[in-house]
């Protein structure tokens, strides 16, 4: 009996700490009293992260800090970009010069053990691959045996080049190039036969950068997997917490069908999900730390996933990417967003 009740003792405190929210960390204590995020970005990879022709950042990456934000403040404009270059990326999270780095990184071992920081979750599911003039008459990679290639140094990129090489017995001559402006400029220029990157990035740069995006062809072959994410600071639970559920609300959103459109007609849903998504069922705002009115927010100003996917990379943008790995669990995707429950 004295044993039995000890045990259901215990069990309702731990029951009482699960419920408590996570302490605030510094991470959400300086960004609170800034009173903005300070999001890491890419210097300018169009349907990710690029200023638009007002100077207002776009795209899919952007789209996670503009998330985060509504979540925090209850507005997506609470948000300061810093382009940074591949090499410079790391070093600047790491630093505290921004809060959170939302710039199409690859997920790799490595680089979460090593580098002190967390990958929140992939926002984009990618593979590297090549392209090249039309006019080369080139239908394959393997084809590209002493081939310049023009290649963005710092990124998972240049490893999985050297490695499609060995493992083909194709010898490359990497161009390397740190910024990935410059990187693009070079390949046009003629200096490379063939510019290797992300498949997105390349579907980028052929529709916005190429004089004629019909003279170039990118090749069949993907080499690699790269799975893209946002990443934080280790140590930082609250803060890494509140970035990630703001990105699966996005995807929580799709797959109930709350649109930036309906968000307020699904208020009235009789659905237990949409309503504690939407904080009409309180308690998943308290357990963030924040409004409950958090995923509304998002999907109020950001929209769910697949209208940020839409407008940026797909149909709907000049990239007009499919939606392949990136559809939803349920229409034979990888995107899978966790209960919010």
């Amino acid at each position: 009996m004295k044993y039995r009740h000890l045990a259901a003792v215990l069990g309702a405190a731990c029951g009482t700490l699960a419920a408590l929210p996570a302490l605030a960390g510094p991470t959400l204590d300086a960004v609170k009293a800034r009173g903005e995020i300070v999001c890491g970005v890419n210097t300018g990879v169009a349907g990710f992260s690029a200023p638009d022709s007002r100077g207002e950042w776009k795209g899919i990456d952007v789209d996670v800090c503009r998330a985060t934000a509504a979540a925090l403040f209850g507005d997506a404009k609470k948000v300061k970009y810093v382009g940074l270059t591949a090499a410079q990326r790391f070093t600047a999270l790491q630093s505290g010069e921004i809060d959170v780095l939302s710039r199409n990184t690859t997920g790799t071992l490595s680089r979460d053990t090593s580098l002190g920081l967390n990958f929140i979750a992939p926002n984009f599911y990618d593979g590297q691959g090549f392209i090249v003039a039309k006019k080369l008459g080139v239908k394959s990679a393997k084809e590209l045996n002493g081939a310049t290639v023009c290649v963005q140094q710092g990124t998972t990129t240049e490893l999985n080049l050297a490695d499609y090489g060995r493992a083909n017995k194709i010898s490359f001559k990497p161009v390397v190039i740190e910024k990935v402006e410059e990187t693009v400029a070079t390949f046009f220029s003629g200096r490379c036969d063939a510019f290797t990157s992300d498949t997105s990035q390349l579907a980028a740069t052929r529709a916005t950068a190429a004089s004629n995006a019909d003279d170039y062809v990118i090749l069949p072959e993907v080499i690699s997997k790269e799975p893209l994410g946002p990443m934080v600071r280790h140590g930082d639970d609250q803060w890494f917490d509140l970035v990630k559920w703001s990105f699966m609300a996005m995807l929580e959103a799709e797959e109930y069908g709350i649109t930036t459109a309906n968000v307020d007609e699904m208020l009235k849903s009789n659905d237990p999900n949409v309503k504690r998504i939407l904080g009409v069922t309180e308690g998943m705002g308290k357990a963030l730390g924040v409004s409950e009115k958090w995923a509304y927010n998002i999907v109020k100003q950001v929209g769910n996933y697949g209208e940020s996917f839409d407008r940026n990379v797909g149909a709907s943008s000049p990239l007009k990417l499919e939606r392949g790995l990136n559809a939803l669990w349920t229409k034979g995707g990888l995107m899978y967003g966790w209960p919010i429950r």
